[in-house]
């Protein structure tokens, strides 16, 4: 099984693609999903990070089936 990972907004133009996937026994955190799929060491703090649809930091573990997803900060008026 696998982990889905999704980048949305500017992430996407920035890591050049949508969407990844990775085999779910390579990833227990969040960092460590952004360190396999993008290549980058650390996560910059302005990103945010959802599990499953719901917002987490970038220790939160992941598991076989999960939703990661990374996207910029939101702004609205």
């Amino acid at each position: 099984m696998s982990i889905e990972v999704k980048f949305f907004a500017s992430l996407r133009e920035r890591v050049g693609k949508s969407a990844d996937s990775l085999d779910a026994s390579s990833a227990a955190t969040v960092l460590e999903v952004w360190q396999q799929t993008v290549g980058e060491a650390s996560l910059d703090t302005n990103i945010l990070a959802a599990v499953n649809m719901e917002y987490v930091d970038s220790e939160h573990t992941v598991v076989d089936g999960d939703e990661v997803a990374f996207f910029p900060p939101v702004t609205g008026g």
